[in-house]
């Protein structure tokens, strides 16, 4: 059991705390001191039972000194180690710590990929063996300042590697170098950095195109909306920019400074679902981490999180989000304590929320929770008008980040673009866009260098080769059919909701036809 003393800063105020638990032949293991101004003592007691603490809890708020205790589910330098761990787990890059000897000391784990072995087996591995030609202690020694931007090769791969030296103080104020962080780059993904770069340069609402009257109406309503701290209902297809908007909603609200994250409720099973957003409790269940887990929601305390496809939560997620919602307190799973969180909650949805309810598959008392601020973000067809001036922007920035000349779009091409459904909305106007800028040589956009792919049943199944057998035919019709309607439903459990078939039926036809990125 992990307590938390709020308490004056005596001398001799630990020793007298201590002195009761060992009346009780009780051992305990580790202690902390917290708070601003050193008026919080945490006390791991490992053999410390609740009734024992309800006896002994009075003795020790009558300590002199001793204001409050309470029980508390982390000690500041687990919740520490913990933070740091999911925050190094969420980097895409190999991120490695390294001794002076050349030794890695902790690792995250892309780098464990990366060296091809478990993330508990990357601690005292030599780079040597991976980085043979290069003395990374020395270089460190060499230059004792940060190096930016170094060549290597490591498992045939090549890196750009940003090498950033630890000092260690001494006594005496002298520094010495202690090791070196290194993270590494992928060559290749440079210039896309660039690019992801560039797209956040412009933030809030400012990075939301308004080309069209109807998306001017909705940035001109969601301002209003921004600032106030209750729930948000973002309703919209997929590819609208629903989460642009609710980063913009965060970012002009008393919240912009605090952290914003992001779960898919829609890409992941129930319980890694129910982990990701609220934790779990150390040994929770076979397989999860000693120290356990922090969620999305205790890493956003006083930010806001955004649950996308929230119509796709599980029945038991619902439950604990409405609990939520209602009093602020969860608990992570696998533990009986309490957590209290202030987090505002925005949502988003490409499905009709209300029918769901009328079917039962959405709680309606979430629903009426969620949607007390509501906002509908129109399709791309909806908003041909704007088409032109947003098609002329992406061809900006796909020149800039490319390289070339600007690029014009011929008449041909934006008659084209104004006549297609667009059924992956704004996203896919940018991606074929940006494929249009790096297929054209000539300076000017023909509508063949638009890659647009047919939208539509009939145009799906239109010139449809009747060659073979009935099996192959239907085999054929069927690939095309998941094909036409996977943008629009991109997920396997939306997608057999939308046919009427059974989720596993689905995911093996996708499987099987390799739509999706589920090969064969």
């Amino acid at each position: 059991m992990r307590l938390r003393f709020h308490c004056q800063n005596r001398v001799g105020i630990l020793r007298d705390i201590v002195a009761h638990f060992a009346d009780y032949g009780l051992n305990v293991a580790r202690g902390e001191v917290g708070g601003e101004q050193g008026n919080a003592i945490y006390l791991h007691v490992p053999h410390l039972l609740n009734a024992q603490l309800v006896t002994l809890k009075p003795e020790l708020e009558a300590v002199p000194g001793v204001f409050a205790v309470r029980r508390v589910g982390l000690m500041p330098s687990e919740r520490r180690h913990l933070e740091l761990d999911a925050l190094l787990s969420s980097l895409t890059d190999p991120v490695m710590s390294i001794d002076m000897e050349g030794q890695v000391v902790a690792a995250n784990r892309a780098a464990g990929q990366l060296l091809g072995v478990r993330i508990d087996e990357v601690p005292g591995l030599s780079l040597d063996r991976y980085l043979p030609d290069l003395d990374l202690p020395e270089l460190v020694r060499r230059n004792n300042a940060r190096v930016n931007g170094l060549r290597v090769t490591l498992r045939e791969t090549t890196f750009l590697a940003d090498i950033a030296p630890l000092h260690r103080e001494h006594l005496d104020d002298v520094a010495s170098l202690a090791g070196a962080v290194v993270t590494l780059h992928r060559a290749e993904r440079i210039g896309e950095r660039i690019y992801q770069v560039q797209r956040q340069e412009l933030r809030g609402f400012e990075a939301i195109f308004q080309a069209s009257p109807r998306l001017e109406a909705l940035t001109r309503e969601a301002r209003r909306m921004a600032p106030l701290d209750a729930p948000l209902l973002i309703q919209g297809e997929t590819g609208t920019g629903k989460e642009l908007l609710a980063r913009a909603c965060h970012l002009a609200s008393p919240r912009g400074q605090a952290p914003f994250m992001a779960l898919n409720c829609a890409g992941l099973p129930e319980s890694m679902a129910e982990t990701e957003l609220f934790g779990y409790a150390p040994g929770a269940f076979e397989g999860a981490r000693p120290e356990g887990k922090l969620g999305l929601l205790e890493l956003t305390a006083g930010g806001t999180i955004f649950l996308d496809e929230v119509g796709e939560m599980s029945p038991r997620l619902q439950v604990k989000l409405l609990r939520f919602l209602q009093d602020g307190g969860f608990r992570r799973v696998g533990s009986d304590e309490e957590t209290w969180l202030d987090v505002r909650v925005i949502c988003a949805t490409q499905q009709d929320l209300p029918r769901l309810c009328a079917e039962g598959r959405f709680r309606q008392d979430l629903f009426h929770r969620l949607n007390v601020l509501s906002l509908t973000v129109p399709p791309l067809r909806d908003c041909r008008d704007g088409i032109p001036a947003l098609a002329a922007h992406f061809v900006d920035r796909a020149a800039r980040q490319i390289g070339c000349e600007l690029p014009t779009l011929s008449g041909a091409a934006l008659a084209r673009l104004g006549a297609y459904p667009w059924p992956g909305n704004v996203r896919q106007l940018e991606n074929v866009l940006f494929q249009a800028v790096s297929l054209c040589e000539g300076g000017v956009i023909e509508p063949g260098h638009l890659r647009l792919p047919d939208a539509g049943e009939a145009a799906c199944l239109a010139g449809l080769p009747l060659e073979g057998s009935l099996a192959e035919i239907l085999g054929e019709v069927e690939r095309r059919v998941l094909e036409s309607l996977y943008p629009q439903h991109p997920s396997s459990r939306q997608l057999a909701r939308r046919l009427g078939v059974s989720h596993t039926t689905i995911a093996n036809k996708l499987r099987r036809h390799g739509v999706g990125g589920e090969g064969a």
